[in-house]
């Protein structure tokens, strides 16, 4: 993940929430993002691919300056650039 650091990184996690920014650090036990999107999807009735396809669309929606997030949560990593529209 180490090629990921400083660029826009979508989390996606076992829970109903979705992740995206820009991956700033990487530990053994969590993931920090930074000028983060934190998306709770009970709170909406799109899916998580929707939401994903929009940010990339339209921008990112920052709502967190930093997070991190648990690895062992953690089922995938993409970059924003790299999900097809």
């Amino acid at each position: 993940m180490e090629e990921f650091l400083k660029k826009i990184v979508v989390l996606d996690v076992e829970s109903m929430y979705v992740f995206i920014g820009t991956l700033e650090a990487i530990s053994d036990k969590t993931l920090t993002l930074s000028n983060a999107d934190v998306h709770d999807l009970r709170d909406s009735k799109t899916t998580r691919e929707r939401y994903v396809l929009d940010t990339k669309l339209h921008g990112l929606r920052t709502n967190r300056t930093g997070v991190q997030v648990s690895r062992h949560q953690v089922v995938s990593v993409s970059l924003l650039d790299e999900i097809l529209v």
